[in-house]
C-alpha cells in the first residue's frame, strides 16, 4: 500500500492545506476590537465608580474654600470685621478665622501692631492693610493719644473706658495667684479680655507653679513680650501650694478639666483604678502610654494619691 500511494501521480493525491494569512488576520482584528470595546467599557464603569467614591482632588495650591470677592481698600475698624470680611482684603482665609477669634478673646484690637502678631499672617499683606488700619500703631503708653477722632491720656484720661485707663508709670510687682483682673490689667498691653483668660488658667491648673506657665495662656501666645512684662511684674510666691488633683478619688469629669490632662488621659487614669487599684505614687502615672514625659513633668507636682 505504501508503494501504490508512492507511484501514484501527484494529480491524485490530496491537496496539502493552504494556510490564508488575510482570513486568519481578519478574525484576529475583530476579536482584538471586541476585546478593547469590553475593556473600554469596564475602564469606563471603573472611573465612575472611582469618580464617585473619590472626588477629584484639587489642583496644587489650589484653595479648598470659596472665593470670596474682593474689595477696594478703605478705612476700616479691624474690630467690625467678619472673618469674611478680612478675606475679601487678602486675607488667608485659615488666618482671617484666626484673626477674628484672637480679637473676641483679646477683648478687642487697640493698635495695629496686636493685628501684626497675628500669626500667619505674611507681612505682605499686613503692610498692605496697615494704612487703613483704624487704630495707632502701638500700644498706647504714658501720655500717649490715639488715633485721629480718639480722646488723647491727660486730664480726661479718668473718664476713658476702663481698658484705655492709664497703667501705673511704677508698678510694684504682685502675687500672681492672689491678683485679679483689675490689678493684672496695671499692666501695660493687658486688657480686660487678657486678664480675664490669665486668671481663667489659673483657676483651671489650681494655681500657677512659675511664670513660664503664662506661655500655655490663649491669648498670650503670640505676644512674647507681653509674657515678659508679666513675669517682670508677678512672682509666685515661694512655697505656694496649688490645688491638687486627687487621682485616686476625683471623677473624671473632675480630672479632664485640668489642663495638663483632658479626656484621654482621664479615662486611662478611671481605667487604671478599676484594674489595679489606686495609684501608689504620683510616678506610677508614667504606665500610661498616653503620658508622655514632658507632660507628666508639668502635671507631677499638681497630682495627690492619697
Amino acid at each position: 500500500m505504501a508503494l501504490a500511494a508512492a507511484v501514484l501521480p501527484p494529480l491524485l493525491r490530496p491537496a496539502d492545506p493552504r494556510y490564508l494569512p488575510a482570513a486568519d488576520q481578519r478574525q484576529l482584528d475583530a476579536w482584538g476590537r471586541d476585546l478593547a470595546a469590553r475593556l473600554d467599557s469596564n475602564r469606563a464603569a471603573h472611573d465612575r465608580a472611582y469618580a464617585a467614591r473619590y472626588p477629584a482632588r484639587r489642583p496644587a495650591g489650589a484653595s479648598r474654600y470659596a472665593a470670596v470677592p474682593q474689595v477696594p481698600l478703605a478705612p476700616f475698624d479691624p474690630n467690625s470685621l467678619t472673618a469674611e470680611g478680612w478675606e475679601a482684603r487678602g486675607v488667608p482665609h485659615f488666618v482671617a478665622g484666626r484673626i477674628v477669634n484672637y480679637g473676641q478673646k483679646a477683648g478687642g484690637f487697640r493698635a495695629k501692631s496686636q493685628v501684626q502678631r497675628i500669626y500667619g499672617l505674611p507681612d505682605s499683606v499686613y503692610q498692605r492693610l496697615a494704612p487703613f488700619i483704624q487704630l495707632p500703631e502701638g500700644l498706647p503708653g504714658r501720655g500717649a493719644g490715639y488715633a485721629s477722632g480718639r480722646p488723647a491720656f491727660g486730664e480726661n484720661a479718668a473718664s476713658l473706658p476702663g481698658r484705655f485707663a492709664r497703667k501705673p508709670a511704677h508698678l510694684q510687682p504682685f502675687d500672681l495667684n492672689l491678683a485679679d483682673t483689675t490689678q493684672l490689667m496695671q499692666i501695660k498691653g493687658i486688657g480686660r479680655g487678657r486678664a480675664k483668660w490669665i486668671v481663667k488658667h489659673r483657676d483651671e491648673l489650681g494655681g500657677y507653679l512659675a511664670e513660664n506657665q503664662l506661655e500655655e495662656v490663649f491669648v498670650l501666645r503670640d505676644a512674647p513680650d507681653l509674657v515678659d512684662s508679666l513675669r517682670k511684674y508677678t512672682f509666685v510666691a515661694p512655697g505656694f501650694a496649688p490645688r491638687p488633683v486627687h487621682i485616686n478619688s476625683a471623677s473624671f469629669d473632675e480630672l479632664w478639666a485640668h489642663p495638663y490632662v483632658g479626656k484621654p488621659l482621664a479615662r486611662l487614669i478611671v481605667a487604671y483604678r478599676k484594674q489595679h487599684g489606686p495609684f501608689a505614687t504620683p510616678d506610677d502615672l508614667r504606665q500610661l502610654k498616653l503620658l508622655k514625659e514632658e507632660n507628666f513633668v508639668k502635671l507631677r507636682p499638681y497630682v495627690r494619691c492619697d
